[in-house]
């Protein structure tokens, strides 16, 4: 995936596997299996306080998928020429996002908790968190 050229057709949603029983559900994720890519890195969002955004940036290189593992949130997707707007309310869904895909989440329901499954470790240097230059480097030829 070519972070210049990555839209947001590219960012797709995903039904998660699910096993129900009398006793619960459970939704179990094998990396290069159920999602396309090796986990190198999970972590989760949780007691937004109420109108607060996460996100804000794009990546270069790392893939994502994000999960409404309780409650609801909105993802706004930005590809730099088109936005969509993607509400996640079930944990059983995930959210593929691609590099070079600007997001923000908003929109935290009380409770909420947004997991994140990353196709790599956390590096600072992979992160685009000003916005006119997420612009600048999508427009470049």
């Amino acid at each position: 995936m070519n972070f210049k050229t990555s839209r947001i057709r590219d960012c797709l949603r995903i039904d998660l596997p699910k096993i129900q029983n009398p006793a619960g559900k459970i939704t179990s994720i094998n990396e290069n299996v159920d999602i396309p890519f090796s986990i190198r890195r999970v972590y989760y969002l949780y007691d937004v306080p109420g109108g607060e955004e996460r996100g804000g940036h794009a990546h270069k290189k790392l893939f994502q998928i994000l999960v409404a593992a309780s409650g609801s949130f909105n993802v706004i997707l930005n590809d730099g020429f088109e936005k969509k707007n993607i509400h996640l309310n079930r944990p059983y869904i995930g959210l593929i996002i691609v590099p070079g895909i600007w997001r923000e989440l908003s929109n935290f329901s009380s409770g909420s908790i947004c997991l994140v499954l990353a196709s790599e470790l956390y590096d600072v240097v992979d992160y685009i968190r000003d916005y006119s230059l997420f612009k600048r480097l999508k427009n470049e030829k």
